[in-house]
């Protein structure tokens, strides 16, 4: 199963960024950004909608998989 982590990191991957600069743009600490990834934390549903527009994919595509990882 894919987990909104494992999303994040893909797309932030992809987009050939570190984790220093999606914290910044998204405006939260690089440990946010490292327990999101590890599945630690769950973004709230603001913080989903910004990493959408910030990774470019659809905010379903992010909360959808938060709703997996709950089931």
């Amino acid at each position: 199963m894919n987990t909104i982590g494992n999303t994040i990191k893909m797309y932030r991957e992809h987009l050939k960024m570190t984790k220093e600069e999606l914290a910044q743009k998204i405006r939260v600490g690089i440990h946010t950004i490292d327990k999101y990834e590890s599945g630690e934390q769950i973004p709230s549903t603001q913080t989903l909608l910004k990493l959408s527009t910030v990774l470019d994919i659809p905010a379903s595509e992010l909360s959808l998989d938060q709703l997996d990882q709950h089931t």
